[in-house]
């Protein structure tokens, strides 16, 4: 019996430590077959509108989502990582302790997957010492994963992204996500004052949940520019990522450095990223 357990303990111990000696560009690799797994059991969930009459019935639906991809990320990445921490509050922001942690969001855009909408996504995102290192976000619907690795650029499926050329805000089309159900009501008006300036300057706005998938259009050239208040750690790190690493521009709404901790995001093609700024600031 002792001996059994020995040699599973140093079967364990010998994994351990090659998860840890992994390269980054290994660990995205994995990183990208776990949320792939994830997606494909969301996938099977998807379908009828899932109905419900109250919000703990909504929540509760949100977390039987939320369960079954965790009950794939998490043992996954896990192992890839076993001293990273863990977050997977879609709605937690400010900045982390130091160290590596795995910053999820098991069914990113969740109550578009309730209403039979194809705007969903599974994501995961390794940060270090509150830098994003490494993301994947994979879109099940279309079994597209988009990818992106620090100083090693953002793809699409292998084929790499880059931003749009756009120079002119009036030609552009931009787009940003509503402030959460329960937010403070001074973020809600200034959302929907940014909006309004945004329909003066720009060809064309959409509004609409998640905010990942913005900026994945962002990072490939399909919208020229994404801004968002107040938001979540889950929604921006990984479209931060993808779009920095496709050539795009990040700051706060003001145009000062964007953290965790910022009031404001905004990413967006460096030909219009000023008149962004100009209009936001209004």
């Amino acid at each position: 019996m002792s001996e059994t357990l020995q040699t599973t303990d140093a079967t364990a111990t010998a994994t351990v430590a090659a998860a840890v000696s992994l390269s980054d560009a290994d660990l995205l690799a994995e990183t990208v077959a776990a949320v792939r797994e994830a997606g494909a059991a969301l996938r099977e969930r998807f379908g009828d509108v899932v109905p419900y009459q109250t919000r703990e019935e909504l929540m509760s639906a949100l977390a039987a989502n939320d369960d079954t991809a965790l009950d794939i990320l998490r043992p996954r990445l896990t192992r890839l990582r076993p001293d990273a921490g863990w977050v997977e509050d879609e709605l937690d922001g400010g900045a982390l302790p130091s160290g590596e942690w795995w910053v999820v969001d098991p069914a990113e855009g969740n109550v578009n997957h309730l209403h039979a909408l194809p705007e969903w996504a599974v994501t995961a995102t390794l940060v270090r010492d509150n830098q994003p290192v490494l993301t994947a976000v994979h879109l099940p619907l279309t079994d597209q994963t988009y990818t992106a690795l620090a100083g090693g650029g953002a793809h699409l499926d292998g084929h790499p992204l880059h931003v749009s050329r756009t120079a002119d805000l009036g030609l552009g089309v931009v787009a940003t996500s509503q402030a959460r159900p329960d937010e403070d009501a001074d973020v809600v008006r200034r959302v929907g004052s940014s909006i309004t300036a945004m329909l003066f300057d720009a060809l064309v706005v959409r509004v609409a949940v998640p905010a990942t998938l913005h900026l994945l259009n962002v990072a490939a050239g399909r919208l020229d520019a994404f801004w968002q208040f107040a938001g979540a750690r889950a929604d921006l790190l990984p479209g931060a990522l993808l779009v920095t690493e496709a050539g795009g521009r990040i700051s706060d709404a003001e145009g000062r450095p964007w953290t965790p901790q910022s009031a404001g995001f905004l990413a967006a093609a460096p030909g219009v990223h000023a008149q962004a700024v100009s209009t936001l600031s209004r």
